[in-house]
């Protein structure tokens, strides 16, 4: 007896967890692959052109981890003039990203109206063209997932 109900809320358990799970992924939401990319900071601005210039002195070097490192260690040892030119480069990009986003969201703005005008439930297709053996037409009216023959 015991082991019959041991085994009947181990299930319970299972279900709730799973249940939980499926509803957190059901959740999230899709990205969306038109979107601007957030433009790097200004230690990213400084890593591009310094895993050039660390390939170049160390060709044999395959691991990213110690360039990630150097690069690292090589940016905390700099002064705020030498940081200067990676930062301004970081603000250009920071406008231009703005500038994109802004475009980007007068394109959904605008989208969104055209798509609350027309949804995809309200369209239907009608096929009037197949006629039967006994010459009479045949029209299908399809809307969604359910289909109605007319005759």
């Amino acid at each position: 007896m015991k082991g019959a109900k041991s085994k009947g809320k181990g299930d319970t358990k299972l279900g709730v967890r799973k249940k939980a799970s499926e509803s957190k992924k059901s959740k999230k939401a899709a990205k969306d692959p038109n979107k601007p990319k957030r433009p790097p900071s200004a230690f990213f601005v400084f890593m591009e052109e310094f895993r050039k210039s660390y390939k170049e002195k160390h060709p044999g070097n395959k691991s990213v981890a110690i360039v990630g490192k150097a690069g690292g260690d090589k940016w905390k040892q700099m002064s705020e003039a030498e940081k200067a030119p990676y930062q301004a480069k970081a603000e250009k990009r920071k406008a231009d990203y703005q500038k994109n986003m802004d475009a980007y969201n007068k394109k959904l703005a605008a989208g969104d109206d055209a798509d609350e005008d027309e949804s995809d439930k309200s369209k239907s297709e009608v096929h009037d063209d197949d006629e039967d053996d006994d010459g009479s037409e045949e029209v299908c009216i399809f809307m969604n997932t359910k289909s109605t023959i007319i005759r």
